[in-house]
Order: C-alpha cells, then structure tokens, then sequence
C-alpha cells in the first residue's frame, strides 16, 4: 500500500483569499512547490482534499474549481512537483439554495474525500499524514486515523471561522508552512505507526 500526504488547498498550498472566485486570484505559497516535489521524491502519494463550499453557496460556478486545480497543477508542474488526485466537496449543509446544500459525508472534517482517495490509490491512512491550516483538517486527519500537520500559513489562529473545537486533539505537529512540514514528514518516513 501507498502512503500519502494529504493536503489542504487553500491556505496551505496557495494563499488563502476567502473564496477563490477568478482564476487571478491563484498565488502559490513560496515554497509549496519545492515541498511537495520533495515529498514526491520521497515517495508519498500527494493528494490535495479540499472543502469548496463556494459551489454551494452560489459564490462561483463548480467549473471554475476544475480550472483553479488545472492551473494549479500546471503551475506546480513548473516546480517539478506532482499532484496525484485531487478530491473537493462543492457542499454545503445548510448555505445556497441549490444541489449542493446538502449534508454530505465528504465536507471536512468527514472521512469521504480522504476514505475515497485512499481507495482509489491504495493508501494506508495509518502511514500517511493530513496537512492543513484548519482545525478542520486536523479533525479529519484523527478520524482517518492519518497524522494531523497544522501549518500557519493560511487561517489566523485568532480567525473567527477558524476556532479549535473543545474535542479536536492536538496535531502531531505544528509548522510554519508546507515546507516546514514536508521536512518533518520525510524525517518520520522510516517510523511506522502500529
């Protein structure tokens, strides 16, 4: 079986902006590239899962997500880097007025992206590692029974939307950013979890 590294997209991976609306607010965080072209490297499946719930509330059409992940990937290709699925929930259990307001099992932190992904490439959630800069995705990296990375390039601690749950866990780490991140996950390559 694989292991992987899951990541967040926004924040994490390209700036955080809110809600992604054109294609031209798209910037790459410094050095996420290298990271994750490092974590190819070192053998790790990179799978992005990301929450965009802009679909659902009516903020931009669901085709402008395929487009923000081609043109991510592309521009991460630039950096020698792979990105081997991408996975996102357009929902909302409550937001819009449309097909996708709907409760769903994929809106992190549920397990449906990253259960679905580890299907599709064979991966072993207990080897593998969730990075993110929400408690969200820290949440869902424990109930995937994965490793939880918290990276503080994205989402303030002190952010509104961005409030640790009394029940949340602690992460496995916390980091600057993904290439902080990345070097710790390759340092724990060669220790299996139980």
């Amino acid at each position: 079986m694989n292991r992987a590294v899951f990541l967040d997209r926004d924040g994490t991976i390209n700036e955080e902006v809110g809600y992604l609306k054109s294609l031209d607010m798209l910037k790459v965080i410094p050095g996420a590239g290298a990271a994750i072209r490092r974590l190819n490297a070192a053998g790790f499946k990179v799978v992005i899962i990301t929450n965009q719930s802009g679909v659902a509330r009516g903020y931009f059409p669901e085709s402008l997500v395929h487009e923000a992940h081609a043109l991510l990937t592309a521009t991460l290709l630039k950096d020698g880097a792979t990105i081997d699925g991408i996975y996102y929930c357009p929902h909302h259990p409550t937001a819009g007025n449309s097909k996708h307001t709907v409760q769903c099992d994929c809106r992190k932190p549920a397990t449906g992206l990253i259960d679905r992904a580890a299907r599709d490439l064979d991966i072993d959630l207990k080897q593998s590692f969730m990075v993110g800069d929400k408690w969200s995705d820290i949440e869902l990296g424990h109930r995937a029974g994965a490793r939880s990375i918290l990276v503080r390039s994205g989402f303030a601690p002190d952010d509104a939307g961005n409030k640790r749950p009394s029940h949340v866990e602690d992460p496995d780490f916390t980091a600057h950013d993904l290439a902080e991140a990345a070097d710790w996950i390759i340092e724990q390559k060669g220790q299996d979890r139980p």
